[in-house]
């Protein structure tokens, strides 16, 4: 099978393994936002059994562990399909995505088994976007564009967008985990709302800079045009997250008006994360290093220095 036939194959896999994990995280938001996390006493079994009896919020947390268990065999193939085929960068990334998804299938072991729940469960959540992320990035890594001799760009303006956009998406990636921290008590919703304040800015700010500098390059406006969108729903559904869960604190049980909107939030916000990795991946294929630059800029200012005329010489 030709090279490129073999890339095409992995890279579909890719997208397919960061589609059925999405379908993961929303079955994970799901155990959350239906009081679900302590239906099931046990691990690796559920009150002995393969199937336990599907009624109540077992329901939620035995379809959490069933793709949970999907995603592992998934990822396993992946990173044997990349240890064959892939780039160096894609195999060590291929065995990252397979580490990280034993690491929470213990976590989530621990959760079970030994409680804690708030901690344990914001560090399930944060692991869960680790690793959602680096399939994302994997489905990059191997598509076709990524692959492609593309033309690099100059980035003369400040700061540099390459680093911005490595910034956003780690605040992005802090904000994160101050809404799984909230969403699971380990703390209050403060600091969740100062994060939105500065992602917010920061997501403005590096795709303003895109819009400017690189306006006319589809491959980088279409992901900043991506990462607003996800930021406009990500407020509008925060805004009605935030008057579900006051709503919730009068109810007995979580409302369905509540989960579809909790569930909606932490979903978006996880595809708010992979839009901005994959800008910041992007720029960083794209765009020429700073050094680089600069020493093109003293090339040039050299070259024309010495195509000046005689007269105009002190």
């Amino acid at each position: 099978m030709p090279e490129t036939e073999k890339l095409q194959g992995v890279h579909r896999f890719a997208v397919a393994t960061a589609s059925v994990t999405v379908l993961l995280l929303m079955a994970g938001a799901l155990v959350t936002s239906n009081d679900a996390a302590d239906s099931v006493p046990d691990w690796p079994l559920a009150y002995g059994r393969i199937i336990p009896p599907l009624v109540g919020g077992i329901r939620y947390e035995f379809a959490h562990r069933v793709f949970a268990a999907a995603v592992s065999v998934l990822t396993l193939v992946l990173a044997v399909w990349l240890a064959r085929s892939g780039a160096r960068i894609a195999r060590k990334l291929g065995w990252t995505a397979l580490g990280l998804i034993i690491a929470q299938a213990l976590l989530g072991a621990l959760r079970v088994l030994r409680g804690h729940p708030a901690v344990t469960a914001t560090m399930h959540a944060t692991l869960a976007q680790i690793f959602f992320v680096t399939v994302v990035s994997l489905a990059l890594l191997t598509s076709a564009w990524w692959q492609r001799d593309l033309s690099l760009l100059d980035d003369r303006g400040s700061p540099r967008l390459r680093p911005l956009a490595a910034v956003t998406t780690a605040a992005v990636f802090v904000q994160l985990i101050l809404g799984a921290g909230f969403r699971h008590g380990a703390f209050g919703i403060l600091p969740h709302l100062i994060g939105f304040v500065v992602v917010t800015f920061l997501i403005v700010w590096t795709c303003r800079a895109v819009r400017k500098r690189f306006g006319q390059v589809r491959d980088l406006r279409r992901w900043g045009i991506m990462l607003q969108a996800f930021l406009g729903t990500q407020v509008l559904l925060g805004v009605a997250a935030y008057w579900a869960v006051a709503q919730a604190m009068q109810a007995v049980q979580p409302s369905l008006t509540y989960v579809v909107i909790t569930v909606a939030h932490v979903l978006v916000g996880a595809l708010t994360l992979a839009s901005s990795v994959v800008l910041t991946l992007s720029c960083y294929r794209l765009i020429r290093p700073k050094a680089v630059v600069a020493l093109r800029s003293a090339m040039e200012t050299t070259r024309a220095g010495g195509t000046r005329p005689e007269s105009s010489r002190a």
